[in-house]
């Protein structure tokens, strides 16, 4: 038999000053790791980098980022070593650097991409298409490219093998509703929306023309695309400091579920976070398997005696175990509380869905407890919460920094979010939750009991 050892925390179902963890103790950011000094573009660059600050904050990182209004100095400052990244740049742009300068920079991580988009001009679907309609796309050698690759990936027309990024008009094999595409200067495309069935624009231009890129884009590049993959605005660095802490530390954080929500919220389409595909096989991955064990009772209710209860206070309880014979018991962890009407009534904390229990959390709890962004849908992971009591204690059936467990009482209302580990694999009982193998070795297990809620960290 393997050994268990575990190690206890308190949390009272109170008001704390500070913020606390999954590990149950109130934090504050990490020691000072140093600076990161990064050359940006204003918009969005620089834009995503200050609402990274904080986050690199938080793990000990000062995030200083200066705004150049070139495309030569952000890439020769780093370079010298005057800076340690920049973010302004596609891989192209960032290559052709290198060979015309001489320069040694390098790719540390793609953050995002400005995709083209069909948008509607006489025609308000792609499904309204007719044959001899017209398009009118960019005529620059890459902006026409991106266009056509994009018609390609809506079934309008097909490329002949290899055109890729350098592909032409003259690079249509096959045409099956015989569209006409109509070459016009960038600028000029978004201006013909009533002459044509439909435009192909990249995003500021759209932004320019009215078009909101997220509602207006009839289909836009996709993460998986050629020009996506290839016009990814990147992290970039001097070669051999891709790995650093500090440069994965900027990385991770460019690339979080945060910065990913602030860029889909602030710029509606035009900016969408860059996705590579060691993300998405990451996502594909099956599950980890983990051997689910039940949680123990560590907290074990004082015995009590056979019998019928027949009174009972805030401190005791009063049961009748035979004719004329009566034991009162005080103490244990089952206690009492004062319902909604001022009566005094048996608390039980047994974990059970929100509407079983005889006082509902609110709906702004659950929601923070429930709530899960995955992709571009909500999904809702499973919550309990316990039985009958005078707060109402919310424990997700999977954990994560979007959703943990919340205590309530009135309106007063603290969380507990994870800083770390897996808390997806969890077994309920009676009125305890144990999250399977949150680390290697160890599981935790939150117990709720009279007034407070008890966090074990269980080693194997």
């Amino acid at each position: 038999m393997k050994n268990r050892k575990f190690v206890t925390v308190s949390l009272a179902a109170a008001l704390a000053i500070g913020t606390i963890t999954a590990n149950g103790v109130l934090v504050s950011a990490d020691a000072e790791k140093g600076t990161i000094k990064v050359a940006a573009s204003a918009t969005p660059h620089a834009e995503i980098l200050e609402e990274a600050k904080p986050i690199l904050e938080k793990e000990g990182w000062d995030l200083e980022v200066t705004v150049f209004d070139d495309y030569v100095q952000p890439n020769l400052v780093v370079e010298s070593g005057d800076f340690d990244a920049n973010y302004f740049q596609h891989i192209p742009y960032l290559d052709n650097f290198n060979e015309e300068q001489g320069t040694h920079l390098v790719n540390a991580g793609g953050i995002h991409y400005e995709p083209f988009g069909i948008y509607p001009g006489t025609k308000k679907a792609l499904d309204d298409l007719e044959d001899g309609d017209t398009i009118a796309v960019p005529n620059d050698t890459t902006n026409e490219a991106r266009a056509l690759l994009l018609l390609q990936d809506n079934g309008i027309i097909t490329l002949k093998d290899g055109a890729g990024l350098n592909a032409t008009v003259k690079d249509i094999a096959e045409n099956p509703h015989n569209v006409e595409i109509v070459e016009l200067e960038a600028a000029q495309v978004a201006r013909v929306t009533g002459e044509t069935a439909y435009v192909v624009l990249n995003g500021n231009y759209a932004l320019e023309a009215g078009f909101s890129v997220g509602k207006d884009a009839l289909a836009y590049e996709k993460s998986d695309s050629e020009a996506a993959k290839t016009y990814v605005n990147v992290i970039a660095v001097k070669e051999g400091n891709e790995d650093s802490e500090k440069i994965q530390a900027l990385v991770d954080v460019l690339k979080s579920d945060e910065i990913k929500d602030f860029i889909n919220e602030k710029y509606d389409g035009a900016v969408i976070p860059f996705e590579e595909s060691s993300d998405a096989e990451e996502t594909d991955t099956e599950e980890k398997e983990v051997e689910l064990k039940e949680p123990q009772n560590y907290y074990p209710i004082p015995e009590e005696p056979e019998g019928e209860l027949i009174d009972y206070d805030a401190v005791s309880k009063t049961y009748k175990t035979g004719d004329k014979q009566y034991t009162t018991v005080y103490g244990g962890y089952v206690g009492t509380y004062k319902n909604e009407d001022g009566d005094t009534e048996l608390v039980d904390n047994t974990l059970v869905k929100p509407e079983e229990a005889d006082t509902p959390a609110s709906e702004e709890a659950q929601e923070v407890s429930s709530v899960s962004a995955v992709e571009e849908k909500e999904e809702k992971t499973e919550i309990y919460q316990n039985k009958a009591n005078d707060y109402a204690i919310l424990l997700p059936e999977q954990m994560s920094e979007e959703n943990g467990v919340t205590i309530e009482n009135g309106k007063t209302r603290i969380g507990i979010i994870p800083v770390d580990g897996d808390y997806t694999h969890s077994v309920i009982k009676d009125n305890a939750i144990l999250y399977n193998e949150v680390y290697e070795g160890a599981d935790v297990q939150y117990t709720v009991l009279d007034s407070s809620i008890k966090e074990d960290i269980v080693l194997q």
